[in-house]
């Protein structure tokens, strides 16, 4: 079973620092240096010197982006830039946000989870992760011994019944606001009260979390309490069993959220110089059944809305960038996707992402690339592809993926697969600096 805890979270001394909004931050690894260099000239206090601290190029083993976080890190503590919470709690978070001129609110609360190796508990990744965010996550956590950011969490609550508890707790208590550079705005309630907190905590106890983002954080967490373990080995005394480092914080959703919102991560692809709809349409047809759309963003966009509206994972759309033609391609026979993974479930061989990746590129494509093999980039928004391929230093190729759904996220996590790299994402991300979790 997954266990939640209260806990006593160190949070900005507003009295000090100003404006909630002027210290938090997005999670690092959506910060570009543009959005750094803001983050960094908005107040000296801003979460963004601890989770990115900057680079400098006399960096060397005892002097670095890690050491320097730590340093923050120890003169907030000092001078009471962070003050931590006198009793413990968990803290309810509404995040208000705009899609397609929809306004949408996502509920839930942060608190801490106790760790579990993956297959060994109720905690279930969805996607694959990278060594290298690991390794560099993991050398701050151990500079800092503090969660400075949160791993985020979905549980199913069909009947909603941990959100009515939690509005029932904030009631008209006024919350702490802040408001991101994308408009998102986030509400942050403490709720101390023990009556409420047991109950939502026990609530949890008999339900599995999926692991909808930071998946790397959680990873780390895990390796980071292997090495207190073994520290506290070498040292002769057992680590404690409700010591700090066994938990993580998470900010944890309902799957029923109305506010759960998942949407697609296209694919901008560089290592196909020159190639033309022709010349795709040729390499894809031996899997695809290819249908021409259009030319320029209204091809693009006829291309999204052939995706959007079927509703089937097995359709994705190509745009090249040399004529400026949008393909839609739909893949001709399933039993290709058993023949390329035969060792994966049909639900996972059912996934845009898959298809796009075991058939199109690996199978059709990557042989017709340059020297230095296809390489990939993300984007999430229509606008953003059509963006790139008008850019002097555009792609080769853009393609259009089907974002997944929670089912699906649930069936092949909870079926012990994951997903490949970036088949979803989560909007909006949940700010860093809200709440911090020590790990002493």
């Amino acid at each position: 079973m997954a266990e939640v805890q209260p806990f006593r979270g160190y949070r900005y001394n507003l009295a000090q620092v100003g404006a909630l909004e002027d210290v938090v931050a997005p999670p690092y690894d959506v910060i570009d240096s543009a959005l750094q260099e803001d983050l960094y000239a908005r107040n000296p206090a801003n979460v963004v010197r601890l989770i990115l601290n900057k680079e400098n190029d006399n960096d060397n083993e005892h002097n670095n982006r890690y050491t320097r976080s730590a340093a923050c890190l120890r003169e907030w503590l000092a001078n009471d830039t962070l003050l931590q919470d006198s009793q413990r709690s968990i803290y309810a978070v509404e995040q208000r946000f705009e899609v397609d001129g929809r306004i949408l609110t996502r509920r839930g609360f942060l608190a801490r989870v106790k760790l579990e190796p993956f297959g060994q508990g109720k905690i279930f990744p969805h996607e694959e992760t990278l060594s290298g965010p690991k390794a560099d996550r993991l050398k701050l956590f151990r500079a800092t011994a503090m969660n400075l950011s949160p791993v985020f969490g979905l549980y199913p609550d069909p009947t909603a019944a941990v959100p009515k508890l939690l509005d029932q707790a904030i009631g008209r208590a006024l919350p702490l606001e802040a408001t991101d550079h994308l408009g998102v705005v986030s509400r942050i309630w403490p709720l101390a009260d023990h009556h409420i907190v047991t109950q939502i905590t026990g609530m949890l106890a008999d339900k599995p979390v999926f692991l909808a983002d930071g998946h790397h954080r959680y990873e780390t967490g895990l390796k980071y309490l292997s090495e207190r373990e073994e520290q506290a080995r070498l040292e002769g005394r057992p680590l404690e069993p409700d010591a700090a480092p066994r938990y993580i914080l998470m900010f944890l959703v309902a799957m029923s959220d109305p506010g759960l919102e998942i949407q697609p991560t296209h694919r901008l692809v560089r290592g196909l110089p020159d190639i033309t709809s022709d010349r795709l349409r040729e390499l894809l047809d031996p899997a695809f059944d290819i249908t021409p759309v259009g030319k320029g963003d209204a091809g693009c966009r006829a291309a999204w809305e052939e995706i959007e509206l079927g509703g089937r994972q097995d359709v994705l759309g190509f745009g090249t960038r040399a004529d400026n033609e949008w393909l839609v391609a739909r893949l001709r026979n399933p039993a290709l996707m058993e023949k390329a993974a035969p060792c994966k479930s049909p639900a996972w061989r059912e996934l845009g992402v898959s298809i796009l990746h075991n058939i199109a590129m690996d199978e059709l494509l990557k042989p017709q690339a340059g020297p230095d093999g296809l390489r990939f980039s993300y984007v999430h928004q229509v606008n953003e592809v059509l963006e790139d391929l008008a850019s002097d230093q555009g792609s080769d190729l853009a393609v259009l993926v089907p974002a997944a759904t929670i089912d699906m996220v649930e069936e092949i996590a909870g079926g012990g697969e994951k997903m490949p790299p970036k088949s979803t994402y989560f909007y909006p991300k949940i700010l860093s600096g809200l709440v911090f979790n020590p790990l002493k």
